[in-house]
């Protein structure tokens, strides 16, 4: 019978090896929302291929032996081919080197993980997961709300704004019942198209939706409107930073600004 083996200490968690694939999610952007164990990749890898909304104070917290290579894509924008991206990855694990494939929130979530998991496996290449914090997550907070409440919606629906194909299919008549949530990435460019779906399914103009830029970021905005309105008025504020929209959230009368927490600047990556 298998016996218990005692939890390894926080050095022991995070170990990059030679011709090892690391994908981790750099969390929405602010540097104290990063794991610990991103962190620890961060700080050993000696390539790191990172996507256009990782922030540069996480950047920042690169090793000096690392190398950045600036992968990103843009919706609607300037594209680095999916199929480039992949021979990246797979050259420099091959080389030997310590490879961090560096995510803007969580990699599993919007990410395109799976395209690049095919390759590594299908080159024989070694690879680890590490979860991050998603923009939804960040941004729900940011408003004072949460995803799920007892009595309003027992479950909650994370979408993309576009796809391959455009802009994005979705259950729109499960979408327009009342007391439906659901977070909706990428949808700044798709806001009209999303609006005439779920009216035209029944949708109430009057339903509450919140757009935040920037989520946890310091220069995160927040767009209170509704249905009816969501268009206009972003349309107004004009948005240019990454953008969650939540459709059947408003944020929270009560909600008031806290001030930030002081930080341990000298984190180390062992425990006693």
């Amino acid at each position: 019978m298998p016996q218990p083996t005692a939890a390894p200490t926080l050095a022991g968690r995070m170990c990059m090896q030679s011709g090892q694939v690391v994908f981790a999610g750099s969390g929405p952007g602010d540097p104290d929302l990063l794991t610990l164990k991103a962190l620890a990749a961060l700080q050993q890898a000696e390539v790191i291929l990172f996507d256009r909304l990782v922030s540069p104070e996480i950047l920042e917290l690169a090793g000096p032996q690392a190398i950045l290579e600036n992968v990103g894509k843009e919706g609607f924008g300037a594209q680095v081919s999916q199929q480039h991206i992949c021979n990246r990855l797979i050259t420099h694990a091959q080389a030997g080197k310590r490879v961090l494939r560096l995510k803007s929130g969580d990699a599993t979530l919007f990410g395109r993980l799976d395209e690049e998991l095919s390759a590594c496996d299908a080159a024989g290449v070694r690879y680890q997961i590490v979860p991050g914090i998603t923009a939804a997550s960040a941004a729900v907070a940011g408003i004072g709300q949460s995803l799920t409440q007892r009595g309003r919606n027992s479950s909650v629906r994370y979408l993309t704004g576009h796809d391959t194909q455009g802009f994005a299919d979705h259950d729109w008549q499960a979408l327009a019942r009342p007391g439906e949530v659901a977070a909706i990435y990428m949808g700044k460019k798709s806001a009209r198209f999303v609006q005439g779906r779920l009216l035209m399914h029944g949708a109430n103009p009057a339903t509450a939706v919140t757009v935040v830029e920037n989520a946890s970021r310091t220069n995160q905005r927040v767009l209170e409107t509704t249905l009816g309105q969501l268009p206009a008025d972003l349309a107004e504020a004009r948005f240019d930073g990454p953008a969650l929209t939540f459709l059947g959230l408003a944020p929270r009368a009560s909600l008031t600004a806290l001030p930030d927490l002081p930080v341990q600047t000298d984190l180390k990556m062992e425990l006693a």
